[in-house]
């Protein structure tokens, strides 16, 4: 979720999905993910816990209301990062799926821009989290996709002891660390940066929180750094 977040502006988070998990006809709610491109969605490697059927929904806003731009789609196939072993916080966490159909690209429905190769985000710079995971640690989730304002903390403030230590790599980014936080069902979700010319590009997803409470003063929300990854996104796609 998006601790002390806000509701989303309709569709003003075009490339948002969910990634949600079918059992005996039931769909769960699993993950936040990307949709990249018409056929890919970008979420955590740590969203995949059972064997089984996922689907994404794109152009969702309200879960509790069927608005029109919604977009279905069953998944073909999930590549999880080969180095990525069962512990976010060892760092790999990201995850490509790749969708059955092409996604409809609408007003509602967009691919994100990636973060640039390699680009490191500056200490302060003013992201936005998105998801519908819960609104407070242990608490539920909302029906209104939630944004928040988390402020970058570069890796050299992160990476303090009184921070998150050596549990933070090089390729994670840091954002928050105050009362506004991701937390759990925003896995996977995008890290929303803006760009000089006022659009957003998506510099991380999120990975993991603080076990003592999603908006653990100095805890920020750690993502896995998008940047840091272009090079297999690219060879995944180009690959499948």
């Amino acid at each position: 979720r998006v601790v002390n977040g806000e509701d989303a502006v309709p569709y003003s988070w075009p490339w948002q999905a969910m990634v949600l998990y079918e059992e005996d006809g039931n769909l769960y709610f699993i993950c936040g993910g990307t949709l990249i491109d018409p056929d890919w969605v970008m979420t955590a490697g740590h969203c995949f816990p059972y064997t089984g059927t996922y689907w994404v929904l794109l152009g969702e806003h309200d879960i509790t209301v069927s608005e029109g731009p919604e977009q279905f789609i069953p998944t073909e196939k999930i590549i999880v990062h080969p180095d990525y072993d069962d512990d976010a916080s060892k760092g790999n966490d990201i995850a490509l799926i790749k969708l059955l159909h092409s996604a409809e690209v609408t007003e509602e429905v967009q691919p994100a821009c990636l973060a640039p190769r390699d680009y490191i985000l500056p200490h302060g710079t003013e992201c936005y989290i998105t998801g519908w995971g819960t609104t407070s640690t242990g608490g539920s989730t909302p029906n209104i996709l939630q944004q928040g304002l988390l402020p970058v903390v570069d890796y050299e403030h992160c990476s303090k002891p009184d921070w998150w230590g050596s549990t933070v790599k090089e390729i994670h980014v840091c954002a928050g660390g105050d009362e506004v936080a991701g937390c759990n069902g925003d896995s996977g979700g995008p890290l929303n940066c803006p760009t000089e010319d006022s659009s957003w590009q998506v510099h991380g997803l999120a990975s993991f929180v603080s076990s003592r409470g999603c908006d653990t003063l100095q805890k920020p929300t750690v993502f896995t750094r998008v940047s840091a990854f272009i090079p297999w996104i690219e060879e995944t796609i180009a690959n499948n």
